[in-house]
C-alpha cells in the first residue's frame, strides 16, 4: 500500500505553472497495491527534484490539491463513483475541473490505449502507460506537462487579450460621438488622446450636431480629473448636452440645464466642469460663443494669422457656483475659416522639456500658425499639432487632450 508523503504544515504560495527553482511537486491519485509511487521524491537528469504526494481517492486529492502542487497525475482505472456514472474518465474530468491551473497526466495501462488518448483529447497534457513508467520517465513527463499548461495557459491569456482589445475598440467607438453634420458645407475632423495609461476615455468629451434649422453646434469640454468617474461623467454631459440641444436650448439655458446634470452625476461637490458651445449661423458666416472657465477656440481665416475668439465675458465653470451665468458672445466667422476647439491638456505641457514654461494660449497660437504657413489643414493640422504639443513637453503628456476642427473652406 502507497505511504503518502508528509504534507508541510505550512506551504508557501506558488504559481502551479512556475519552474523558477527547478523542484516540482506531483500529486499522484491513484490505489495500487504494489506501491508504485512509495517514494517521497525523484531526482532528474538535471538535478531537479520531483516531491511526491498520494491520494488514494478525489477526497483525499482535494485536501492535497495546494498551490504548491505543479502536476496531478491521475489513475485511470481508479473506481467510477457510482454517482458519476459510467463515464470512464469521470474522475479525471473531475480533476480538470478543480484543477484548471495545474497541468495534468493520464496513467493507464497500455491495453487501453485508446481510453489513455481520449483523456487527452478530454483535456489531459499527455498520457503514461504503467508498464513503462520508471523514474527518468516520469520527470520528463511532468515537466513537459507543465510547460505545455503554461503554454497554453500563454495563448489563452493571448486570445483574452485581442478579445479584450477588440472589446475596447467597440467600446470606444459607441463612447466617442459620431459628428451628425448631414447636409452641411462644414468639414469636421477631431483628435482625442486619454492621459491615464491604457485608458479608453478621459474626462474631456467633445461633440457636433446640426439642427433642422441648418445651425451647426459644437462643443467640448473637460471634466476635472482623470479617472474613470470622471470619464463617466463626461459621457454623460455630452450626450446631455446633444439632447438639450436638438431640444432647442442654446446659450444660458442650455449650460445651466447642464450644471443641474452635473450636479445631480458628479460624486463630490469638488468636481467641476469646464465648457466651450459655438452655435454656427446656417450661412456659416457668424456664431455665438459661450464659455464656461474654458479656453476660448482658436480662429484662423484666409489670408490672417490664427487668433483666439474673445473670452473676457466667458462664465464660472460648470458647478462651482449654483446661479451662475454664462452670456453669449456673437463672433463675426467671415467667409472662409477654420475654428479649433482644444482643452487645456493641449496648452499645458511645457514648451521646452521637463522645467520649462509651459505652453500656453500663446504659444499654441504661434505653433498653429507656423503650421498652417506650411499648408497642413483638417487631419493633417490637428495631427501635426498635438504631434508637435508631445515633442515639445518632451515626452507624453499626463493630461487628456481633445481637439476638434470645423473647417469652412472657401467658395
Amino acid at each position: 500500500m502507497p505511504v503518502p508523503a508528509p504534507v508541510p504544515a505550512q506551504r508557501q504560495r506558488v504559481n502551479p505553472l512556475d519552474l523558477s527553482n527547478g523542484d516540482l511537486t506531483l500529486l499522484v491519485i491513484e490505489d495500487d497495491p504494489a506501491g508504485r509511487f512509495t517514494v517521497p521524491e525523484l531526482v532528474d537528469a538535471g538535478g531537479g527534484r520531483v516531491r511526491i504526494r498520494t491520494a488514494r481517492n478525489l477526497t483525499e486529492a482535494e485536501r492535497l490539491l495546494t498551490d504548491d502542487v505543479h502536476c496531478v497525475l491521475v489513475d485511470l482505472d481508479l473506481p467510477t463513483d457510482a454517482r458519476r456514472g459510467d463515464d470512464p474518465l469521470a474522475t479525471l474530468r473531475h480533476v480538470l475541473q478543480v484543477a484548471p491551473r495545474h497541468a495534468v497526466l493520464a496513467l493507464a495501462t497500455s491495453d487501453r490505449a485508446e481510453l489513455a488518448s481520449e483523456a487527452v483529447r478530454a483535456g489531459a497534457q499527455d498520457r503514461l502507460f504503467r508498464e513503462e513508467l520508471d523514474g527518468p520517465l516520469l520527470s520528463r513527463a511532468i515537466r513537459y506537462a507543465v510547460e505545455r499548461k503554461r503554454a497554453d495557459s500563454v495563448q489563452v491569456k493571448l486570445a483574452e487579450s485581442r478579445l479584450r482589445a477588440q472589446e475596447n475598440a467597440r467600446l470606444e467607438r459607441g463612447l466617442l460621438p459620431t459628428p451628425l453634420l448631414q447636409g452641411s458645407d462644414l468639414r469636421f475632423a477631431a483628435r482625442y488622446r486619454p492621459g491615464r495609461s491604457r485608458a479608453l476615455l478621459g474626462g474631456d468629451f467633445y461633440d457636433t450636431v446640426r439642427t433642422p434649422d441648418g445651425t451647426v453646434h459644437a462643443m467640448i469640454g473637460d471634466v476635472c480629473g482623470h479617472g474613470p468617474d470622471e470619464a463617466a461623467l463626461g459621457v454623460e454631459l455630452r450626450i446631455a448636452w446633444r439632447a438639450l440641444t436638438f431640444a432647442g436650448l442654446c446659450g444660458d439655458e442650455l449650460l445651466s440645464t447642464l450644471q443641474q446634470v452635473l450636479e445631480h452625476e458628479r460624486e463630490s461637490e469638488e468636481i467641476f466642469a469646464t465648457l466651450c458651445t459655438v452655435d454656427i449661423a446656417p450661412d456659416g458666416r457668424r456664431a455665438g460663443l459661450c464659455l464656461a472657465g474654458h479656453p476660448a477656440p482658436l480662429l484662423a481665416r484666409t489670408g490672417q494669422d490664427a487668433r483666439l475668439l474673445p473670452y473676457e465675458d466667458g462664465g464660472p465653470a460648470l458647478g462651482l457656483l449654483s446661479k451662475a451665468r454664462w452670456p453669449r458672445r456673437q463672433v463675426e466667422l467671415g467667409g472662409a475659416w477654420s475654428l479649433m476647439m482644444y482643452t487645456d491638456g493641449l496648452i499645458e505641457g511645457r514648451s521646452a522639456g521637463p522645467g520649462s514654461p509651459r505652453l500656453g494660449q500663446d504659444g499654441m497660437v504661434d505653433m498653429v500658425n507656423q503650421q498652417l504657413a506650411r499648408g497642413l489643414g483638417g487631419e493633417e493640422l490637428l495631427e501635426a499639432a498635438v504631434a508637435e504639443v508631445r515633442e515639445l513637453n518632451g515626452g507624453e503628456l499626463t493630461d487628456d487632450v481633445a481637439v476638434l476642427l470645423l473647417d469652412r473652406p472657401g467658395r
